[in-house]
């Protein structure tokens, strides 16, 4: 194990501090001018940009991490934790995405309200805060775990530097800008991955020599995952994607209905290999380091290397960071512009785009107080897709089911999942069932039961 000297960490800081001052350069030269911009890129991003944004903001700094993490613990099956990422875009693909692109709304919430009107437009958005926000304490916490191994901090100090950079590259840039520097954040990030696999399979000799000991769960579809629970992420967060506010603003800023889509089915086939990747990661690391402490299970192999590879893998782990943290800060400073701010002050437009930016900044550090209190990362992804799992299902019905739309049927049908999939989850996952099935049965039910239930004044009338 190569214990970096101070030489070796000062040339490693170097190379991700001039990477950041690069990048940081080029997200303000990019900078959005407009508010528009700032939201939807001027509606007019290539596909493949689109496409590289949506797989960024799934597998993005939590998912790089925790799925490796996952693996540590239940072997490569934790690579359906991505895989599912891929079901999701395909069936977002096929099923949402040219509707989603047509209606001219660029936040959920937004396409919410013309299913089910106002009310049901603000609480959406408040659910998707309250999910959005979690997401971004997880990508945090994972993203300071990858900082602090090779610059020697502690998580705070790792979490803070994560926060400043992350907050100036979207606070300023808005979307036009973070989808530029995406481009070149995932190729980093892509590279990245290829060498710890590189490394790993060195280290290890690869799967073949893993397996002969190593239990065989580590090798085989479901590890020690039960079927429910993979079906479990499978359906969480194939619903998040349908949901979620930062793939519906991305694909809202493709030049087409039909690129939208496109730039989708792309996304899908991108998250295959990157999933088994990171998968076989997680599993070396328990081969080769197996008292450690799981979250270490990807940032753990920069210590086995020369200190220029690591700073490259180091640069990797901070574009997929920042990535996903600017991501979704985005999507949440959108969500309170665009639903709370917008509708109670009607601002100019440079009065929009200055609040905006005042609102992005407090976006992106409030996740900092929470990031010693964060559990197991891939846990914590999930029950957020959990979260808006239960949107996707009421907006499908919208769609889908127009005789069971009401307005409070569905208000009533989202509040009570968010409440009854936050209990469920604090509790454990009591009898062994997952959180994400709450999130998919309450609102359906509700909604189901609220149409074919007469109110009390459907009842009088019958009466007279």
């Amino acid at each position: 194990m190569n214990r970096f000297t101070v030489w070796d960490t000062a040339v490693i800081v170097a190379m991700v501090a001039v990477y950041i001052v690069v990048t940081t350069w080029i997200s303000l030269r990019l900078r959005s001018k407009t508010n528009e911009q700032f939201m939807v890129a001027g509606r007019s991003m290539p596909t493949i940009v689109v496409a590289i944004l949506l797989m960024s903001e799934f597998i993005g700094a939590k998912s790089t991490v925790g799925t490796s993490q996952a693996a540590f613990s239940v072997g490569l099956a934790a690579s359906w934790s991505v895989i599912a990422a891929s079901i999701g875009f395909l069936l977002f693909g096929l099923f949402m995405a040219k509707r989603l692109y047509r209606s001219g709304e660029f936040t959920i919430s937004g396409f919410i309200a013309q299913k089910y009107g106002n009310a049901a437009k603000l609480v959406v958005s408040a659910i998707m805060i309250y999910a959005l926000f979690i997401v971004n304490v997880g990508n945090y916490v994972s993203g300071a775990a990858a900082i602090a191994t090779v610059m020697r901090v502690n998580l705070p100090t790792a979490a803070l530097i994560t926060a400043v950079v992350s907050t100036l590259y979207y606070a300023y840039g808005g979307l036009k800008s973070v989808a530029y520097v995406t481009i070149l954040h995932s190729a980093v990030k892509l590279l990245g991955i290829a060498v710890l696999v590189w490394v790993a399979w060195s280290m290890t000799g690869g799967i073949s020599a893993m397996s002969h000991s190593m239990p065989a769960h580590y090798f085989s579809w479901n590890g020690t995952l039960s079927g429910s629970k993979i079906g479990a992420w499978v359906i969480g967060t194939a619903g998040a994607i349908f949901s979620t506010q930062f793939i519906i603003q991305a694909i809202s800023g493709a030049r087409s209905a039909d690129e939208a889509r496109n730039s989708t089915l792309i996304a899908a086939a991108l998250c295959v290999p990157i999933a088994l990747a990171l998968g076989f990661i997680g599993v070396s690391a328990k081969f080769l380091f197996p008292n450690m402490k799981s979250l270490y299970a990807l940032p753990i192999f920069l210590q086995h290397m020369h200190p220029l590879l690591a700073g490259l893998v180091t640069i990797s782990l901070v574009a997929s960071i920042f990535v996903s943290v600017s991501t979704v800060a985005l999507a949440i400073a959108s969500l309170i512009v665009k639903d709370f701010y917008v509708p109670r002050y009607r601002p100019t437009p440079e009065r929009e785009l200055q609040m905006t930016r005042n609102i992005s900044f407090v976006v992106g550090f409030v996740p900092l107080i929470f990031v010693l209190f964060v559990p197991q990362i891939l846990a914590l992804s999930f029950f957020t897709r959990a979260l808006r799992l239960s949107v996707t299902v009421v907006a499908l019905i919208g769609i889908y089911l127009p005789f069971f739309s009401s307005s409070r049927g569905a208000i009533v049908g989202m509040v009570l999942a968010t409440l009854a999939t936050t209990v469920w989850y604090l509790l454990g996952n009591p009898f062994g069932l997952d959180n994400m099935y709450i999130a998919l049965v309450v609102p359906a039910l509700v909604m189901v039961a609220e149409r074919l239930i007469p109110s009390s004044s459907q009842r009088q009338t019958a009466l007279r």
